[in-house]
């Protein structure tokens, strides 16, 4: 029988293509987005065509706790939680309003918080369960420009490693995955030189792709339980 998984911000992107890796491998697929439903059923139905699973899709701002309780209320027990959804600032922060703040945080952080209460009871009767959290190697490194994202992938990191104690006694593994500079939508922000001068620090001369980001959120899935508590990097050599 295959394996429920739950993939939040999935209509585009780095989610779009994790969905895809794993309908590629027959899971049934949980797929939720905050906006753009008209991709998502999109998707849906490209996979469900092209892979022949079972394909549900939910519209959910993960940022509203009372949202996932919904989301939740119609899932059935999911084995495996890919945390995605997230979005970014750009700017000073002295120029940056406290509703900035809290919108990056509560998307990038409080989501993490709310799926995970959510999903960790069914994981723990069931006595097994993969949680995986999307972050970003800023959460590591701390990024110019980008503090209030640096700040929640920072916080999803030290998440992942405290959740991943509090429930490796119930074989249930945490982890994360940092990403670098992946060639997504939300990279278009920077202008071409913008990203050629990045580009020139990275050893492997590129950018990553979604699905590179994919294969290994696949490994992850498919990782020994001894794996837990770890935030693997996916930048080129970069950070």
């Amino acid at each position: 029988m295959s394996k429920n998984v739950l993939i939040t911000g999935a209509s585009r992107g780095i989610g779009k293509a994790i969905a895809c890796a794993f309908a590629s491998e027959g899971y049934t697929l949980y797929l939720t987005c905050k906006n753009r439903m008209d991709l998502l059923q999109q998707l849906k139905q490209e996979l469900q065509s092209s892979f022949s699973v079972d394909c549900h899709i939910f519209p959910c701002d993960c940022s509203d706790y009372s949202q996932v309780v919904r989301l939740f209320s119609q899932l059935p027990p999911i084995e495996i939680l890919i945390n995605n959804a997230g979005i970014s600032y750009i700017g000073l922060l002295s120029e940056m309003e406290p509703s900035h703040w809290d919108q990056v945080i509560s998307t990038n952080l409080n989501s993490v918080f709310y799926t995970c209460k959510s999903v960790i009871p069914s994981m723990v009767r069931a006595k097994e369960g993969r949680i995986l959290n999307i972050s970003s190697v800023w959460g590591n490194e701390g990024a110019s420009m980008e503090v209030a994202y640096s700040a929640s992938k920072g916080g999803v990191n030290a998440f992942t490693k405290a959740l991943a104690k509090e429930l490796a006694p119930s074989n249930i593994t945490v982890n994360a995955i940092a990403c670098g500079l992946i060639q997504t939508e939300m990279n278009q922000i920077f202008s071409p030189q913008e990203l050629e001068d990045i580009i020139r620090d990275i050893p492997c001369d590129r950018m990553g792709t979604a699905e590179e980001v994919a294969k290994l959120c696949l490994m992850m899935a498919k990782a020994p339980l001894y794996l837990t508590g770890q935030i693997i990097t996916i930048d080129g050599g970069w950070c």
